[in-house]
């Protein structure tokens, strides 16, 4: 499954969930995908930190594990550690089960327009 992350507005975002809600529920929906949007970059990259990118690497790679089992992989501070990993629960990148937390997503695109206004 891929996450696609993307400077959007918000009218392109109520579109896009308009049409997914009808494509679900017409038996169409596209599984395979997940769109997260942002209304500029500037908000993006201060969700998506180098530290953030690099624990859902981690998680990608590593699989499913403890908070306290990735801080320690990680070299952070257990708290800040924690801290993103419910910043990225909250953004839909991050998943927990019983064998802890996970990055559901194969890939990971990442699409800045320059020169682009949201609405």
């Amino acid at each position: 499954m891929k996450a696609i992350i993307e400077i959007a507005s918000n009218a392109d975002m109520h579109r896009r969930a308009v049409a997914a809600a009808r494509a679900l529920a017409a038996g169409k929906a596209n599984a395979s995908e997940c769109r997260i949007g942002f209304p500029d970059a500037a908000q993006m990259f201060a969700e998506l930190t180098a530290e953030r990118l690099r624990t859902l690497e981690t998680l990608r790679r590593e699989g499913a594990q403890s908070i306290y089992a990735l801080a320690k992989r990680l070299g952070r501070n257990y708290s800040n550690v924690h801290r993103d990993v419910q910043r990225l629960m909250a953004l839909g990148l991050v998943e927990r089960d019983a064998a802890g937390v996970r990055a559901p997503f194969d890939e990971l695109e990442i699409h800045v327009p320059l020169g682009v206004r949201a609405a």
